[in-house]
């Protein structure tokens, strides 16, 4: 796949009402150039796959199949392709976010279910936050000098270095990162990017006490607009902001793994990235 794909790209997730745009495209080109690819039938590009390696971990996404072309085994094709591409390179764990229609093709190339998130989409309504001059705890703008902080934390919660795509996103978007600070440490942090029909709240990695405060920060700035947050099921405190947001429930993701397991300390995980790269 090349930056002449896009418009392709483009064509396929309208098909299939996804929430991407030219932007994200180019980041999944510019993360991992040489492991995004196109399916041709009979001539005609019919599909897309794209990877991205973080070291020892490794995300498949944007697996989309023109809807004319369904059923003829180009999405199984593309995998296969994927996955070569990630074996030879030796990556031990390949993850990935399956929608309900894409889950039974995964299992039979060995994927298995780790756990499931919902997709929360809505217009917020969160109150104003009372002031508290006595809260050790601040929400604030992200500084740049905090971004190594930020990147070590997200590295301790996914037990994956995604570093380049932490400072890719924001480079792109440096307003929407907001972070939890408390005696100069840093507890958390929430991102957004806006998308096609949605903006998408996310990620959003913290502790406990900082967690609700900076989704509820992020929802509060989103106020009057369209949002998706895909929230993990297993983290309770996350699907009672969204909720309380005024947000419903829309589809799951099965965040699915083949390989090596990897442990995320999913009680911290208050909102993915999205299924591009969890």
């Amino acid at each position: 796949m090349t930056g002449d794909d896009i418009a392709l790209g483009m064509r396929l997730k309208e098909q299939a009402g996804w929430n991407q745009t030219e932007a994200d495209w180019r980041r999944c080109l510019d993360l991992q150039p040489d492991g995004c690819f196109v399916a041709e039938y009979d001539g005609t590009p019919a599909g897309t796959v794209t990877t991205c390696i973080f070291g020892s971990v490794a995300w498949i996404a944007m697996v989309l199949v023109d809807v004319t072309l369904r059923g003829r085994g180009i999405g199984r094709a593309l995998l296969d392709r994927a996955l070569e591409f990630l074996d030879e390179r030796g990556i031990p764990s390949v993850r990935l976010d399956a929608t309900p229609l894409g889950r039974p093709l995964y299992q039979t190339l060995g994927f298995v279910e780790e756990y499931t998130l919902i997709r929360h989409d809505g217009v917020p309504v969160v109150a104003e936050a009372a002031a508290d001059p006595s809260a050790k705890m601040t929400i604030r703008v992200l500084c740049a000098e905090h971004l190594e902080r930020i990147v070590q934390l997200d590295r301790r919660i996914t037990n994956t270095d995604r570093q380049a795509l932490l400072r890719r996103l924001f480079v792109e978007t440096p307003d929407q990162w907001h972070a939890a600070i408390e005696d100069e440490t840093v507890r958390g942090f929430v991102a957004a990017r806006p998308g096609s029909r949605a903006w998408q709240i996310g990620p959003c990695l913290a502790t406990a006490d900082a967690g609700p405060l900076l989704l509820a920060d992020a929802l509060r700035r989103h106020t009057g607009q369209r949002v998706f947050v895909d929230v993990p099921t297993d983290n309770p405190a996350s699907l009672a902001v969204v909720q309380a947001a005024g947000l419903v429930a829309q589809r799951p993701l099965y965040r699915m793994g083949r390989g090596v397991t990897m442990s995320e300390n999913i009680e911290q995980l208050w909102s993915s990235f999205g299924p591009e790269k969890g």
